[in-house]
């Protein structure tokens, strides 16, 4: 399942969004080695200041395995505030059906079950939750920034990366900008090749008061 977590429901959900701090501390700083911001076991930086929406892949245990940020390009972004250089010297989208992702980020074993192309089953429902929320908000694209690793697992999945410019080396990391399409044949595509039988995406609902 994928849990949507927006403002008005960080209060509620405070301990789910701990433990995404907590999973992407353990991607992106300890096993990654990235040189990035943190506080103890918790990885936040300014952008989760921007009261972005977060997607949280839970097991079927509950536990926190997935996650990945959103953000409406018409403010700031990582690729154009952070990462300009793999613009190519274009200049940075900011259109309000075009949002940015970041800190995409899958936590489990090797033993998860597996869709096709050996890609786990965790990381199709994430992709898929990814485009069940851009069809919801009507977007055309979501753009992002990842390693060309994520972009080859990317195109095996079925939905491939538009670049924009040429990788370029950031610390360790190989990494590039583009685009991913959103469209009901996108999803059905991963649906398909995750093994997903329909709709991935929960989000609360505030109830009217009685």
């Amino acid at each position: 399942m994928i849990q949507l977590i927006t403002k008005p429901w960080y209060g509620e959900f405070s301990g789910t969004l701990v433990a995404m701090y907590q999973l992407r501390h353990r991607v992106f700083r300890v096993r990654m080695d990235w040189q990035i911001q943190t506080s103890g076991d918790l990885e936040i930086d300014e952008f989760d200041g921007l009261h972005p929406d977060y997607l949280v892949q839970l097991s079927d245990d509950g536990r926190v395995q997935g996650c990945v940020r959103l953000l409406p390009t018409a403010g700031p972004t990582m690729l154009r505030d952070t990462f300009p250089t793999l613009l190519s010297d274009r200049p940075a989208p900011a259109k309000p059906l075009i949002w940015e992702s970041s800190r995409f980020a899958i936590d489990v074993g090797s033993d998860a079950p597996k869709g096709e192309h050996g890609i786990a089953r965790a990381t199709y429902e994430l992709f898929a939750g990814m485009i069940e929320f851009g069809l919801s908000r009507g977007l055309s694209d979501i753009l992002t920034v990842t390693d060309v690793r994520m972009e080859r697992i990317l195109r095996r999945a079925g939905w491939p990366l538009r670049r924009i410019g040429d990788p370029s080396s950031i610390g360790n990391t190989l990494a590039v900008a583009g685009y991913l399409g959103i469209s009901t044949q996108a999803l059905a595509t991963i649906r398909r090749a995750g093994s997903l039988s329909g709709p991935v995406l929960w989000a609360p609902v505030m109830l009217a008061a009685a």
